[in-house]
């Protein structure tokens, strides 16, 4: 066999898990959003907390004996800038996917319809977000201010976006988005800021809501709404009584 013929299998074989990884994330989901539908959210969550912990102690054994090692050794032969690239990357192409699927739906249906699933989508991921974060925190069942402003710090879009947090009290914070990426974009664009305000608000009161259910969401500022330069969006968190 030639090294053209070699190079024509590698691309064929990239190929094939490439569609192995589509088609798993696909199922993955498809359990997930089938489960809420039928079972209603809360109940959804603590399945995928079950069925995620255990497949994905499966995927792990299965990728080691197929590489003959440990993954966290393959890391190791990695410097540290090559494994933070690999997980720009990988939250990159989550938020990548974000957009395509908007952009499909609104091919498909409209504006209109693709915000109606963006925000549901946006229902139950930022729960599920938030309860990974407890769980990858050891973070308490209501741990008020603190626990909130330990999850937001290890959201998929953290390390992509620019933040900061102000106007701290006990019962207070004000979270801030300095930077997006995706208005970033359409800003090189020369497009307007794209109207995120109903999913924000769906994202942000739940994923609160998840990590102490005394937490209240309100919205100080987000596109449509108009905004200083040194921030694109805005959200007061307040502890309130049980």
């Amino acid at each position: 066999m030639s090294g053209q013929d070699k190079s024509v299998d590698m691309a064929s074989a990239a190929k094939d898990i490439e569609e192995i990884i589509r088609q798993l994330a696909t199922h993955y989901g498809l359990w997930l959003a089938e489960s809420v539908h039928h079972l209603g959210l809360e109940a959804a969550l603590n399945a995928e907390k079950e069925a995620g912990d255990r497949f994905f102690k499966i995927l792990r054994g299965k990728l080691d004996r197929a590489t003959g090692t440990r993954l966290e050794r393959l890391f190791s032969e990695k410097n540290q800038e090559v494994v933070d690239k690999l997980e720009d990357a990988l939250r990159s192409s989550w938020l990548a996917a974000d957009g395509v699927w908007f952009q499909a739906i609104e091919k498909q249906a409209g504006m209109d319809a693709a915000k109606r699933v963006n925000d549901t989508c946006w229902s139950r991921f930022a729960p599920l977000e938030a309860r990974r974060a407890k769980d990858i925190l050891g973070l308490p069942e209501n741990g008020g201010i603190e626990a909130l402003k330990s999850a937001l710090g290890i959201r998929m879009y953290a390390k992509l976006n620019k933040w900061e947090f102000v106007d701290q009290t006990d019962k207070t914070i004000v979270f801030r988005m300095k930077e997006c990426r995706v208005q970033t974009a359409r800003k090189r664009k020369g497009l307007d800021d794209y109207p995120c305000k109903s999913g924000g608000v769906t994202e942000y009161t739940t994923f609160a809501k998840e990590i102490d259910s005394r937490l209240r969401c309100e919205c100080v500022g987000c596109p449509p709404d108009p905004h200083p330069e040194e921030w694109v969006c805005s959200w007061r968190f307040t502890l309130g009584d049980e």
